[in-house]
């Protein structure tokens, strides 16, 4: 099991520190701890997300005519749900918010970073092969299921 060492930061501990500013990481590798029964999430959450917005009219009629393709998209970057989540998995989303923890484990400073540091400790804390974990797969590629 995950042991935090030290004083646990909690998310709710970044949402109201007013000096914590989001732009300077990537995002934080955390652990929800499910507490009546003890069981536990590591996963990876990006502070940001990006998606792309279809151009209206005004804003295609602004665009220099130019040669090749006229882009149709925009890219827009917006703040993810960072502060109300709590894992990915369908036993994380099922479970009461109150009976729940979040701890964070790791900030992250670019995007590599966040995904090695997840990956690592999903390996190191051996969450495929011990119950007392709720993930049920690492990158989409190594899956519980096929371990047993």
């Amino acid at each position: 099991m995950v042991q935090v060492v030290g004083p646990a930061l909690q998310v709710e501990d970044l949402i109201n520190d007013p000096n914590f500013d989001i732009n300077e990481y990537v995002g934080y590798i955390y652990v929800t701890c499910h507490m009546p029964t003890g069981r536990q999430y590591i996963g990876k959450k990006n502070f940001f997300h990006t998606t792309n917005k279809k151009l209206g009219k005004k804003e295609l009629a602004e665009i220099p005519v130019t040669r090749g393709k006229r882009p149709t998209k925009k890219q827009v970057v917006k703040e993810s749900d960072w502060k109300t989540y709590y894992g990915s998995a369908t036993e994380v989303k099922s479970l009461p918010k109150d009976e729940m923890t979040r701890c964070v484990l790791k900030l992250s400073k670019n995007k590599k970073e966040l995904t090695y540091w997840e990956t690592k400790m999903l390996f190191q804390y051996n969450v495929l092969e011990d119950d007392r974990y709720i993930n049920d797969n690492i990158l989409g590629k190594f899956f519980r299921k096929d371990l047993m």
